[in-house]
Order: structure tokens, then C-alpha cells, then sequence
């Protein structure tokens, strides 16, 4: 029941009671077209790869970092998962693995890069989403890359009871693992640790140095995923893939609950947040609004989010302040 309660106040119920009651809100508008089974479809299908962004960025942002090569990582792994299959006839599941590996790569060196240069990431991955773009560029020009095999395709498009597609369920699946990892491994504890509270993990013999590594790596890992999810659900590739990931990618965690002086892992509050993104979008089109909306509307919320996130931890800063002299004061009498 106390657990109940304690879900009850947090940011996570907030989006689900905000969530239904915008889906809710979609059926009324669509006058119960959006319950049909190829619309619930679609509108899962199109939420796998915004998940999986906003967890990229999500695990960067625990370690108190930034990855704006969010959009150039993925985009880059499924031109060349692409080019692969099209131009060098590589077997599917060969050249899968390679721009997994190769998006996985791209983490750890903007991992290492950070902590061997000790610039800031913000920085380091700015350099790394353009070399990356230039790479993209260099590797599929102005063509569109779709000559892989149909199957690919076909697991891009396949929906289990023809309602939830099966690239949904991966994305779900990898959030699963990613929250077991945080909150039941020792690199996923010690990862929390050295965001919350760098001095402090230090000084308990935790490397900070290791924990941006990692959750740089696991970023890249993620994207890879993202990769290959957007390579089999899309008609093709090219260079202007993984484009509009970054304000999304930024969006989900934000709005999810993220701090961005790092320490928490808001995996639930991501996906519930990317949920939320996605019926913005749904309901521009329902309405015929301009694109741009978009933008606007979640622009909007992410900064508030931001804000209210600043002021939830100036408040607890308040707290820890006031009650530290009354433990001494009770410390004394005793």
C-alpha cells in the first residue's frame, strides 16, 4: 500500500494520468477511428525509435553529461548497415551486427574522449556528431539505400495479434533490461552514484571515470538498436536519417524526470514521456496543424520541465540545509 502511495506522487503517474487522458482525448477527437487495429499499429510502430532515443540520452544524462550525437550515432550505423547489405551484398544478420558494433564504438570513444581529455561532453560529442554526419554523407551521398532483402522489411512491418509490432516490443524489451541493469548491477548502481554525487563516489572507491565510460557505451549500444529498428521499418536510408532525433532524444528523459546535474534513471518516466511526444504529434495531424507545432508544444514542455526540475532541487537542498543544524542541535542535547 505505502508503495502505492509513494507511485502515486511521483512524476511517473503524473504522464500516465496525463497520457490517458490525451489518448482519451485522441479517440474522442478521431471519433474511435484511433482504437482500430492498423492505427494502434502505427502509432506503436512510430514510438519504437523515439523510446529508444530518449533511453540513449537518458543514461548519458545520469552520469551528468550531454550526447548531442544522439541522431549522427544511429544515423550513421544504418547507412552503413545499408550500404552493407545493398552495395556488398553482406547476409542480413552479419551487417546488423556490424552497425550495432560500430554505433556501440561510437559510444565508448565519446566516452573515452571525455575522461582522457576532460572536456566537456557537450563538446566532445558536438566533434563526434560531425565527423560522423560528414561519414554518413561519405557513405550514401544523395541516394536513398533500399535494396536489402524483403525480410528485413518484413520484421520492420510485422505486428504481433496485427496490433503491436513487434519493433515496439523490442524497444520495450530493451528498457526492461536497461532499468534491471541500473538498479540491480553493481556498474548500473555505481553509474547512478557517480551522477548524483561524483565527490561522494569517489571517496567510496567508485571510478567516475568508468561509470561516463560505460553509460556512453551503453548510449551508443542503444542507438545501435535504434539503428536497426529504423532500417527495417523505413522504405530505405540516407543521409538525413536520424536528423530530428535530437530533440526528442532530449524530450523524453526531460520530461520523464530526468536532472541534468545527473544521478537519476527515469526509464518508465522516458517511455511514458515519449508516449506523451507521440499523441503531440498524432493530434497535429488530426487537426492538420503545421509541423511546427510540434516543435513548439514539446519545446515548451521540455523547458518547463527543465525548470520545475531546478526548483524540486534547490527545494531539497533547502531541506538537507535546515535539517543538518537540527541533527546537531539534537546531536549536542543528547
Amino acid at each position: 500500500m505505502k508503495s502505492l502511495l509513494r507511485f502515486a506522487r511521483t512524476t511517473e503517474m503524473t504522464l500516465l494520468v496525463i497520457g490517458v487522458v490525451f489518448f482519451v482525448f485522441l479517440v474522442i477527437a478521431s471519433h474511435g477511428d484511433l482504437l482500430e487495429a492498423n492505427s494502434l499499429r502505427v502509432l506503436l510502430q512510430f514510438l519504437a525509435v523515439p523510446v529508444l532515443i530518449g533511453l540513449a540520452q537518458m543514461v548519458v544524462l545520469a552520469v551528468g553529461q550531454l550526447n548531442l550525437a544522439v541522431g549522427a550515432v544511429g544515423g550513421f550505423a544504418a547507412c552503413a548497415m545499408g550500404v552493407l547489405m545493398a552495395d556488398h551484398g553482406v547476409p542480413v544478420p552479419l551487417a546488423l551486427l556490424i552497425g550495432f558494433l560500430l554505433a556501440s564504438l561510437a559510444g565508448l570513444a565519446n566516452g573515452l574522449l571525455v575522461v582522457l581529455t576532460r572536456i566537456n561532453g557537450f563538446i566532445v560529442t558536438l566533434a563526434t556528431m560531425t565527423v560522423l554526419l560528414g561519414v554518413q554523407y561519405r557513405l550514401v551521398g544523395t541516394r536513398t539505400v533500399d535494396a536489402y532483402p524483403q525480410g528485413l522489411k518484413s520484421f520492420g512491418s510485422y505486428a504481433v495479434f496485427g496490433v503491436l509490432p513487434l519493433i515496439f516490443l523490442v524497444a520495450l524489451a530493451v528498457a526492461g533490461l536497461l532499468a534491471l541493469m541500473l538498479r540491480r548491477t553493481v556498474p548500473g548502481r555505481q553509474l547512478l552514484a557517480s551522477g548524483g554525487n561524483p565527490i561522494a563516489a569517489r571517496l567510496s572507491g567508485i571510478s567516475n571515470d568508468r561509470s561516463v565510460i560505460i553509460a556512453h557505451t551503453l548510449s551508443g549500444a542503444i542507438l545501435g538498436v535504434a539503428a536497426i529498428l529504423t532500417i527495417a521499418s523505413s522504405p530505405g536510408v540516407n543521409k538525413s536519417i536520424g536528423g530530428d532525433w535530437l530533440l526528442p532524444s532530449f524530450a523524453a528523459p526531460i520530461i520523464g524526470g530526468a536532472l541534468l546535474t545527473g544521478g537519476s534513471a527515469v526509464v518508465l518516466g522516458t517511455v511514458l514521456a515519449a508516449f506523451i511526444v507521440r499523441f503531440v504529434d498524432t493530434a497535429r495531424a488530426e487537426f492538420s496543424l503545421e509541423p511546427s507545432w510540434v516543435n513548439f508544444v514539446v519545446g515548451t514542455v521540455v523547458l518547463g520541465s527543465v525548470v520545475l526540475g531546478q526548483v524540486r532541487t534547490r527545494r531539497q537542498e533547502r531541506r538537507t540545509v535546515v535539517k543538518a543544524p537540527d541533527a546537531a542541535v539534537a546531536g549536542g542535547v543528547s
